[in-house]
C-alpha cells in the first residue's frame, strides 16, 4: 500500500505534502516521526489534527503546529486537498 499523500522535497528539513480531499479514511492512519516538527497549513479546509490523547482539532491554512517526535497523531480528513509544509527540526 502507499502513502496516502504526494511529497516534494524543497530543502534537505523541508517537505511540501499533499492530501487529497478523496483520501480514503482508512488510510489516515495513527502514526509518529522520527524528528520534532513545525508544520504550516498551506491549503486545505475542514482537516483536523489529533494528538495523543488529545481530541481532532481543526487546522487552519496560516497557522502553525508543533509536534514532538515520537508522539502519536494523525489528520483527519476534511472537505479539500490539504497543503502543508513540514520543517524538521
Amino acid at each position: 500500500m502507499g502513502r496516502p499523500y504526494s511529497e516534494r522535497m524543497i530543502s534537505e528539513n523541508v517537505i511540501i505534502r499533499e492530501f487529497s480531499d478523496d483520501v480514503p479514511v482508512h488510510e489516515l492512519e495513527w502514526h509518529m516521526d522520527r524528528k520534532d516538527r513545525i508544520v504550516e497549513v498551506l491549503d486545505g479546509r475542514g482537516w483536523k489534527l489529533q494528538l495523543q490523547e488529545g481530541l481532532p482539532f481543526d487546522i487552519i491554512p496560516g497557522n502553525k503546529y508543533a509536534i514532538p517526535k515520537e508522539s502519536w497523531h494523525r489528520v483527519l480528513r476534511g472537505d479539500e486537498t490539504l497543503r502543508i509544509l513540514i520543517r524538521e527540526l
